[in-house]
């Protein structure tokens, strides 16, 4: 059981799980920004676009409703919502990932700095030490 807790220790105070961690968490927070980006902004743009559309209330009724039954409809409005919202929430992390892609790339191609010319003493050390070999 000890060896079981160690083995689990281990595993959880890696860092690809701590970053899996916050990246999930993360992931849900943004998740919350572009649902409402999507459906506050874009979507009634979009539907302005179309005739003033609400794309959320687009539905085919299969079967009315009654007293003792609700409607039966199919919701393809709500389906070319979550559409848009994959389109748009792909877009952005496919940004994020080439702009932090890009600054990598710039951190990796940055030159290194050129070497100090040595001072007068180390220049006349090497002088000395180059004359005495020569002896």
């Amino acid at each position: 059981m000890k060896k079981i807790f160690n083995e689990f220790k281990e595993f959880i105070s890696r860092g690809n799980v701590i970053d899996l961690a916050v990246g999930v968490i993360m992931g849900s927070a943004f998740t919350a920004i572009v649902t409402s980006l999507v459906n506050d902004i874009f979507m009634p743009v979009i539907g302005l676009i179309f005739g003033g559309i609400d794309f959320t209330s687009l539905r085919i009724v299969l079967s009315p409703a009654t007293e003792t039954a609700e409607e039966a409809a199919l919701c393809y409005g709500n389906f070319i919502q979550n559409v848009v919202n994959f389109l748009l929430v792909a877009a952005v992390i496919f940004l994020i990932v080439k702009l932090i892609n890009k600054l990598r790339k710039k951190k990796e191609e940055a030159p290194a700095p050129a070497p100090a010319e040595p001072s007068e003493e180390v220049l006349l050390l090497r002088e000395i030490r180059d004359e005495l070999k020569n002896k």
